[in-house]
């Protein structure tokens, strides 16, 4: 029944006691102390002392009172952040020492006469720029998605009458007025409410509406227990109340939030980190190297100065990785498709491969690695306890006695339980195609499914046992109670149903299946400690047999005589595909840490049915806020779960594991998220029920709310860097090797074995259409059983290094073995060039082949066919070869000429000889390791 909210002479007209209002009048006048924004704490405060404090009556504040603190205190908004100019973002994004070298690379080319290549270069940087800064800009969104969450409207009491106004104009002393439906515009400290629940998940990650009372609490509560406050960016669920504004705008909780979001720093990935050392080392090589060949051609050779600088210019495009970056991004995109499939959404591009390196993964509970929805999981009597099956509210499950399959409906004391769920509740359940939804409080919804799973039809039950009067739950009795009138029976009897530990003070009798006998407290003190130390939230059923014709129920109905038929435990169970994954994510090397606003309790009950540890251990954010960095770091690498944790609690703890080594990607939903979202190496938001901040602040949104969906993405991250190094491992010999022909040239006054205008033509058209292919790669077998890798591993490991010598050695050798074959034949120099490029290309091919599995041999028939990618790549290179070497235009351009059949098949004789030669490089590899680590495992056990 719709009430008034407000009259004039009194704050509150919804309720009879009008003592409060009294107590602001009356502290205004004797105590007039100054008003605190943000420092005060005010949930420890009473009513009179919050009125005081802020000098405010029971009329609220004065029309002229609130134009001179809008004055003093400014608007309710969240400040805008400071910017970087356009072009300062933009230059951020060209400082990079690989663009330089392709800068060169441009120029040079360019200078060559090749303007299609430069261009072609030029481009590649303009769009990997372009796509960082517009990346860039898209995270700067996540701060406006926190200003639009404050509520445009709102009802304040002003000079004794309910007024509407902008909620930017609402200060520090203004009452405002709450009902259902309403997005709280501030700060407040409650003062009145009537049945008030407030949905706080995206602030504190409660999954259920938190009841609210206006009952000043203790300073050290946390933030998810202040019942006293309601926050701003929060709505009310259900009922009504009345705050006096404590805090506003900056200073507000969600104020808060966006100041430590707008101070955390963009981290690079490891990938860029990497790429950005091998870009400055290749930089430091290539002009060192390039004024020692040119002093070296000049005054040691005798070359002719135009000579000299060409020789250089052949060197820099020879050892410049011109398609490298253009294939890394392609690479990146390719992985970024592949894990839409997989419901993981990837929103800037450098996290695909971020994914990979994850060490530690901190996710939130509800909804990621639970089902967020409540499911009753025991019924517990006072002769036996059950097992209910199945979870979420599909009406689908057994019941189970002592391990054994029970039909409930041969039981009468369980189905008396469930009749009592049903009709002590007002939610309802409805069917929408496979799932079911809940219209109500999501725990009266819970025992709806169990009453359905028992065998009652919501709808005729509760018509066949019509409900005549109820007792409101209220946080302040903690109990609901209804009447009810069983015609067939001529009975009438009360439902009542709330807190165990209230309920146990209501009953002098519990059902037994022996009949009705007195209660034990001290048992079921101990079914409760048991149930909530499992993780689960106890409610408590109980019945009381009223006279016939009893039509209305009264507080002294309900507060003794009453008979408890038994303890329901619900709980948000582990999604079963969530235990699957964190398996795999533990084989992987790769911590799963929850972070939770949940009880410490409920939170380790959850973590062990997941696995998460053998032995989980638990911190919560009062004892991490006694904790130095130092102790935070040393605590964390043991920690499996942080319970009611608060937006600085969970920045800190990301903070410390990352100043540990780690690489985090951090799950989160709501607004309290989005920092340590943004501060995360990776930041992953859900799809379903995220709030835009978060997803504003996150790198990856999870389509499916699933923890599952996270190992895959971190599979895919990995193959994506797998492909990587693999590109590179591929790329660079064949760089290195066309160096090594230049320099032992010019070392040995040899001839140039092919131009800078062919070797553009193998780095821009066949490099990057062959590594290409390498980045459509499948996950190889093993790749989840592997450690993540360390943060400070270098790109260049010590076997690439060795490859990189090895392959580029034999690379030089068969240039000047065909070059010299060429010559010795009579050839004409063009036709010498010819067949370099063409052996260079075919040995391109075939080392890909190897390439393609760094760990196990590429003699198979899987290896030999290849990839359909694998298969396209290698037809249109030998096309492109086939035209450079016969097609008139192209022979122009790039100085080649046709060669003959026979010399075209020892081209690829060479190539095969090549891949036999690695392959058994490849093996000779494998056993010495498997030695070494035979030997390291005996070693170790003779010491222990």
């Amino acid at each position: 029944m719709k009430k008034e909210i407000c009259r004039k002479g009194s704050i509150i007209g919804l309720a009879d006691d009008q003592s409060m209002a009294k107590g602001c009048t009356r502290a205004f006048h004797e105590q007039g102390t100054t008003m605190q924004q943000s420092e005060q704490l005010w949930h420890a405060l009473e009513k009179e002392a919050v009125c005081a404090a802020l000098q405010v009556s029971d009329d609220g504040l004065s029309t002229t009172e609130s134009e001179s603190r809008l004055s003093k205190y400014g608007y309710n908004r969240l400040p805008l952040p400071k910017k970087r100019a356009w072009y300062t973002r933009l230059g951020g994004h060209i400082n990079n020492a690989l663009i330089y070298i392709m800068l060169v690379a441009s120029a040079l080319t360019f200078l060559l006469g090749h303007h299609v290549d430069a261009f072609v270069i030029f481009l590649v940087i303009v769009v990997n720029t372009l796509i960082g800064y517009v990346q860039e800009g898209r995270a700067e969104k996540a701060l406006e998605a926190i200003r639009g969450m404050m509520a445009p409207h709102a009802s304040v009491l002003r000079d004794g009458k309910r007024a509407g106004v902008e909620a930017d104009a609402i200060v520090p002393g203004d009452i405002v007025l709450l009902e259902a439906g309403d997005r709280i515009p501030v700060d407040l400290r409650l003062l009145h409410t009537r049945f008030l629940k407030i949905d706080e998940a995206a602030l504190t990650g409660e999954s259920v509406p938190v009841e609210k009372e206006a009952i000043a609490v203790p300073e050290q509560t946390p933030l998810a227990e202040q019942s006293d406050m309601a926050f701003s960016g929060t709505f009310v669920t259900s009922g009504q109340g009345l705050g006096v504004t404590v805090r506003t705008g900056a200073a507000t909780e969600l104020g808060r939030i966006n100041e430590m979001l707008s101070d955390v720093m963009l981290l690079k990935t490891p990938l860029l980190q990497q790429m950005d050392t091998l870009a400055k080392r290749l930089t430091f090589i290539i002009l060192g190297v390039a004024a020692l060949l040119f002093v070296f051609a000049y005054y040691v050779r005798n070359y002719e100065l135009v000579d000299a600088f060409m020789t250089v210019v052949g060197f820099a495009v020879a050892v410049v990785p011109e398609g490298l970056p253009a294939v890394m991004t392609i690479a990146l995109a390719i992985g970024v498709h592949r894990m839409a499939q997989r419901k993981a959404i990837i929103r800037r591009l450098p996290a695909v491969e971020t994914l990979g390196a994850v060490s530690v993964i901190c996710s939130d509970k509800t909804g990621t690695l639970t089902c967020n929805e409540m499911t009753v999981r025991q019924l517990v009597t006072a002769d036996f306890s059950v097992v209910v099956n199945g979870t979420g509210y599909a009406p689908n499950g057994t019941f189970e006695k002592d391990g054994f399959h029970m039909d409930p409906s041969s039981n009468e004391h369980t189905m008396e339980i469930c009749q009592a769920a049903l009709l002590c509740n007002d939610a309802s359940l409805r069917q929408n195609g496979n799932s079911w939804q809940v219209n109500g409080d999501p725990m009266e919804g819970a025992l709806v499914t169990l009453a359905l799973k028992a065998g009652y039809d919501q709808d005729n039950s509760r018509k066949e046992v019509p409900r005549l009067d109820e007792i409101p739950f209220d946080a302040a009795h903690r109990f609901m109670a209804t009447l009810h009138h069983d015609h067939e029976m001529a009975r009438a009897f009360m439902v009542v149903k709330g807190a165990p530990e209230q309920i146990l003070t209501m009953c002098d009798k519990a059902r037994s299946m022996s009949g009705d006998r007195l209660i034990d407290i001290d048992f079921w003190t101990n079914q409760m400690e048991m149930l909530a130390a499992q993780g689960e939230r106890v409610l408590a059923l109980a019945v009381r047999d009223m006279p016939q014709g009893t039509m209305g129920l009264t507080f002294d109905d309900a507060m003794s005589g009453l008979t408890l038929l038994g303890f329901v435990g619900l709980i948000d169970p582990p999604r079963s595909e969530a235990i699957a994954a964190v398996r795999e994510c533990r084989n992987a090397g790769i911590r799963v840490v929850m972070i939770t606003g949940d009880h410490a309790a409920t939170a380790l009950a959850i973590a062990r049915q997941l696995g998460l540890a053998d032995n989980p251990k638990a911190l919560t954010g009062k004892d991490l806020d006694s904790m130095s960095t130092e102790e935070l770091q040393l605590t964390a690498r043991e920690i499996t779960v942080f319970a009611r944790a608060n937006p600085e609690h969970k920045l800190r703890l990301i903070r410390a594991l990352q100043e540990d080594g780690a690489i985090i990607a951090m799950t989160g939903d709501g607004v309290n998220d989005a920092p340590a979202l943004k501060q995360a190496n990776v930041g992953v938001a859900m799809g379903n029920k995220g709030t835009e901040v978060a997803k504003e602040a996150s790198e990856m949104v999870l389509a499916d709310d699933n923890f599952a969906s996270i190992a895959a993405a971190v599979r895919e991250g990995r193959t994506v860097y797998d492909n990587l190094q693999k590109v590179i491992a591929w790329t660079l010999p064949t760089n290195v090797g066309e160096v090594l022909a230049i320099i032992v040239a010019v070392m040995f006054g040899l001839a140039m074995p092919l131009t800078p205008v062919q070797i553009l033509w193998i780095n821009m058209v066949t490099s990057v259409a062959l590594g290409l292919v390498l980045a459509f790669e499948p996950t190889e077998p093993g790749t989840m059983q592997r450690p993540p890798r360390r943060i400070g591993d270098s790109i260049i490991t010590p076997f690439m290094l060795w490859r990189i010598v090895f392959v580029s050695t034999m690379f030089m050798c068969a240039t000047f073995g065909i070059y010299y074959h060429a010559l010795s034949k009579g050839l004409p120099i063009e036709a010498a060039h010819t067949l370099v490029v063409n052996v260079i290309v075919v040995l391109e091919i075939f080392y890909l082949f190897s390439v393609r599995y760094v760990h196990g041999t590429s003699l198979t028939l899987r290896g030999v066919i290849g990839t359909p990618p694998v298969l396209i790549g290698v037809i249109v290179i030998t096309a492109a070869q086939l035209f450079l070497t016969y097609m008139p235009l192209l022979q122009n351009a790039f100085g080649t000429h046709s060669v003959k059949l026979e010399d075209g098949i020892l081209v690829i004789l060479i190539g095969i000889v090549f891949l036999l030669i690695i392959e058994c490089e490849k093996r000779i590899r494998q056993i010495y390791l498997g030695r070494q680590v035979e030997n390291f495992l005996k070693t170790v056990k003779s010491t222990e």
